[in-house]
């Protein structure tokens, strides 16, 4: 792509879009060149919806990476090329949203307990016990750490957003115990192997992977499993679902509130109008 690609990473760098973006929006972009073997300036929506439909028939693209090629050549075509009436009509596709998977207290207790290395016990138990994306808790420093006030500053949120999360009394014990053992040297909480850099997601789901298998649990553990876990616990524990958006990092309380499909719990305790009803049983 040449010019087009240096000109589309200057757009994206000014509009501050993270490195990883940037990154995953230039390869799609260069897939799109590659696959008609001709520059985007020479081509338009029908060479754009010949590809997108190569992706999903032909590729078999899951429908996550399929967004994300969607989502680079949108960009492409309205801020670099300036020619927004090419993908104008491109449908975003439906997106079908399955009950988040929810791992109960037990299957916790003995995922934790599984996980040998240090380090990888404390990121992971800090990603559920804060409710953080993988990222966020990788992306943590010592600075971002107040046990005066308890609370976690999370500075790398999803969209560039800061916010506070809790620091649980529980969590504090198991950081400075790390803290201890490990002694940390760079900025990172938890530094991968160049200790000026935090450490990578892939390692911590590699942990992951390790420790489940380790427990012989039933299905398989995501980071994004322990999210849902903690946005469940607390919902079933009585927390007010707006604060839990809050500690979530959520732009949209409907994201939130898929939860409240999940917890059976939460469904038990509500109670129906008929409640109100003085009704006269024969």
């Amino acid at each position: 792509m040449g010019k087009i690609r240096d000109r589309m990473d200057e757009d994206l760098r000014l509009r501050n879009y993270s490195p990883s973006t940037r990154r995953n929006y230039l390869m799609c972009c260069a897939h799109f060149a590659k696959h008609h073997w001709r520059s985007p300036e020479e081509m338009g929506e029908p060479e754009i919806r010949s590809y997108l439909i190569h992706l999903l028939e032909v590729k078999k693209t899951s429908l996550a990476d399929y967004k994300l090629h969607l989502a680079a050549l949108k960009f492409l075509y309205t801020h670099t090329l300036r020619r927004p009436e090419e993908v104008a009509a491109i449908p975003w596709p439906k997106v079908p949203r399955p009950l988040p998977r929810v791992m109960n207290h037990q299957d916790l207790s003995t995922l934790f307990s599984a996980i040998d290395d240090f380090k990888h016990r404390a990121i992971i138990m800090t990603a559920y016990a804060a409710g953080l994306r993988i990222m966020e808790a990788c992306n943590l420093t010592v600075p971002d750490i107040d046990s005066q006030r308890m609370l976690i500053h999370v500075r790398h949120g999803k969209g560039g957003r800061e916010r506070y999360v809790m620091l649980p009394e529980r969590l504090l014990d198991v950081l400075r115990g790390y803290w201890k053992q490990a002694r940390p040297p760079g900025p990172y909480l938890f530094p991968g192997q160049k200790p000026q850099t935090g450490i990578s997601p892939a390692a911590v789901r590699k942990a992951l992977a390790k420790a489940e298998k380790k427990a012989d649990l039933k299905e398989p553990v995501t980071p994004h499993m322990l999210r849902h876990s903690f946005a469940t616990h607390l919902l079933e524990d009585g927390a007010d679902i707006r604060v839990i958006q809050v500690l979530l990092g959520h732009s949209s309380i409907r994201t939130t509130a898929l939860y409240t499909k999940v917890s059976r719990e939460h469904i038990g305790r509500t109670a129906s109008p008929f409640e109100q009803f003085q009704v006269t049983t024969p």
